[in-house]
């Protein structure tokens, strides 16, 4: 439901922003027993504007589970079964297959619309109403409650107000854990000569990681790399671009044949992961990662599913909602801080060593340790499809 009901002067929890992070929060609550009426989402964006969002997601196999429990499984994914990483014009490559862990994947690639039409059905279904398009000015924490203070003068009140619109790193405040890597990302979706079915590809460069994930009849691309070679990127012709493509990613999947139009958006670490005693950030809100490892919305789906849970618990218990705030902050520190310290780590060192160092060198003897080290590779894998538990 979405703008059909008068804003209440107080309410329970309000969501501040209804990407899927925050949709599957409103999910979660309501699942856990809160009523519909005592939850309450806002965005700034239209309909209009959501259903024109291009951008392909990288889905974790734990993530794809969440939403299945919600009855808003994904309209439209591709499995990915396997992943290939490597580095260009150096030795040294990891193959993780979903076949090692008995998986059926080891995540899905899915775009945007097709990941929020269904939980938008599924809050229809539930009742929940959702105020868009509305631009939230203020939060304003009292003693007894948060206060939310809309750009067209409406306020209302809430037991507990989540933060989980946090949108690019461009646009965000600077926060403690902070990081310009210099880098930005350019998004398409292109059509190769020999594509492998189900198997993504992150290929390191000297510019940025490149990522290829299966999806349809081609691959959603993420080309990371210096501004000033995005830029010139964004400038060139289709045959222009597949050609510098090709020479950056290679002949593994034969030629490249077609791109669509291209967008792009620059690349930084912005976390910040907190609590008072009325608001809580959780996804972008409290991190904004490089997208190497493709872990932003699945770190924050797994936010949402800890916060549901926490605050269910501290209700049941009538407990503080202080405590459930918390309690949350402890439960996801580990699993926040190795993901950001995998992703971090990952899109400084691969994309800052130069040709022919010593670095090079032993970056390549740790992605083939990966593959001789099972203990390491389901670690790694198992961060991948499920964070840290």
């Amino acid at each position: 439901m979405s703008n059909l009901a008068p804003l209440p002067h107080h309410t329970r929890f309000a969501i501040c922003g209804a990407g899927p992070v925050g949709q599957a929060l409103a999910l979660l609550l309501h699942q856990a027993g809160i009523a519909a009426k005592d939850i309450l989402l806002f965005d700034a964006k239209t309909h209009a504007q959501v259903g024109q969002d291009a951008r392909s997601i990288a889905l974790s196999y734990g993530s794809e589970r969440i939403l299945s429990k919600l009855g808003a499984k994904p309209e439209k994914t591709t499995a990915i079964t396997e992943i290939h990483v490597s580095r260009r014009r150096h030795f040294g490559r990891s193959f993780i297959s979903a076949n090692d862990y008995k998986l059926p994947a080891l995540g899905y690639v899915a775009r945007y619309g097709d990941i929020i039409s269904p939980l938008e059905r599924a809050l229809h279904t539930a009742s929940i109403v959702t105020h868009r398009p509305v631009h939230v000015t203020s939060i304003i924490e009292h003693a007894q409650y948060a206060e939310i203070a809309l750009q067209d003068g409406s306020r209302c009140t809430a037991d507990v107000v989540i933060q989980a619109e946090g949108g690019t790193f461009a646009d965000q405040e600077k926060r403690i854990q902070h990081h310009d890597y210099q880098q930005t990302a350019v998004i398409a979706h292109v059509k190769v000569e020999r594509a492998i079915a189900h198997r993504a590809f992150e290929r390191f460069s000297d510019q940025g990681p490149i990522a290829l994930l299966p999806e349809a009849e081609g691959y959603a691309l993420v080309w990371c790399m210096r501004p000033t070679q995005a830029t010139a990127a964004l400038n060139l012709n289709d045959y222009e671009f597949l050609s510098a493509l090709q020479l950056a990613f290679g002949d593994r999947l034969g030629s490249f044949l077609s791109v669509s139009p291209r967008v792009s958006f620059p690349l930084g670490l912005n976390a910040q992961p907190q609590a008072s005693q009325h608001i809580v950030r959780i996804g972008n809100a409290a991190q904004t990662l490089h997208p190497v490892a493709g872990q932003g919305l699945n770190l924050g789906l797994r936010d949402a599913y800890v916060l549901a849970q926490c605050l269910n618990r501290h209700s049941a218990l009538d407990a503080s909602n202080a405590a459930a705030l918390q309690e949350f902050l402890n439960l996801r520190k580990v699993d926040r801080q190795a993901t950001i310290k995998l992703t971090d780590t990952m899109a400084k060192i691969f994309a800052s060593s130069q040709d022919g160092s010593f670095v090079q060198g032993l970056l390549g003897m740790s992605l083939c340790a990966v593959d001789l080290l099972p203990p390491v590779k389901k670690l790694l894998a198992e961060q991948l499809m499920f964070g840290w538990r």
